[in-house]
């Protein structure tokens, strides 16, 4: 049986416009959720949000879906009066970006990898508003709110134009899509997007924290170095059992008919990626 997420739903891996289109997001809530003094995990639909608040202002990481931008601006003032100086995007899918141009016309600074300001650039449903203007390409640090806010690119994940966010002080990261807890993850091979690339990213940040770091994932609950470590062994195992699958000389057709992820499906499926999907995916990614 495959896991049921409310607030997920296949069209946030689309485009921000088709995404509205298909969604009624007027029932939808945001829920803040204070995960260290100063820093928030925001839920509401599409990608977990993280937000620090402090006498500099607020640092809003991703932004969700366009029409829910008034909520989420209602929710921040629930733990400030200061407003949005930064929107950082962890990469630019519609579910992380979709809000960008309301906060940059309310004076935010919009940051992102110099690739997802390409990626957004090139769609012509991306007004000019939702561009980040501050761009990064392998990192940079924010020092606000009595934090070094440290973002940083890893090698081809998710996409290319993946951020990962690092508190320091209060040993908090947001890691966007680059992890899913507890779930297959979306590898967007149209995007630049690898299975190696993906694994080697949750390494390096297991690397780069401790068992006490309070994680926020890009979808799924609050999470801990273990949650990455169980990602990280269910990926590498899934890249196994693909790779033998290749070396027999099996086309992708053939390895999904193979049923290779079965006895993983209950634990790790879920509705947007299901084991065929994931088969897929790390199929596309290893046979290139």
């Amino acid at each position: 049986m495959f896991r049921v997420f409310s607030t997920t739903i296949i069209a946030i891996y689309l485009s921000v416009a088709p995404a509205c289109a298909q969604r009624d997001f007027s029932a939808v809530e945001i829920n803040v959720s204070e995960v260290s003094d100063g820093i928030y995990m925001l839920e509401g639909a599409g990608g977990n949000m993280g937000l620090s608040v402090g006498d500099d202002g607020a640092f809003l990481i991703d932004d969700q879906f366009a029409p829910l931008s008034e909520k989420i601006v209602a929710a921040i003032k629930t733990v400030t009066d200061k407003p949005v100086e930064f929107v950082l995007n962890t990469h630019h899918h519609g579910d992380h970006t979709g809000g960008n141009e309301a906060f940059g016309d309310s004076g935010a600074y919009i940051v992102a990898h110099d690739n997802v300001r390409g990626r957004l650039a090139a769609n012509d449903q991306t007004s000019a508003g939702a561009l980040p203007v501050i761009t990064f390409s392998e990192s940079a640090t924010f020092h606000r709110n009595g934090e070094a806010i440290h973002v940083f690119h890893p090698a081809n994940a998710h996409t290319d134009g993946d951020a990962i966010v690092m508190f320091r002080n209060a040993n908090v990261v947001h890691m966007g899509d680059v992890f899913f807890s507890g779930r297959y993850p979306y590898i967007d091979i149209g995007s630049g997007g690898t299975i190696d690339g993906y694994i080697d990213a949750l390494e390096t940040t297991a690397a780069m924290i401790d068992d006490e770091t309070n994680v926020i994932p890009g979808h799924g609950p609050l999470s801990k170095k273990a949650d990455i470590n169980a990602s990280i062994a269910v990926l590498i195992d899934i890249r196994s059992r693909i790779q033998a699958l290749i070396d027999q000389g099996l086309d992708e057709d053939a390895v999904v008919a193979a049923d290779p992820l079965a006895d993983l499906n209950d634990e790790w499926a879920w509705q947007f990626i299901t084991g065929e999907r994931m088969a897929r995916a790390a199929y596309q990614s290893l046979a290139e």
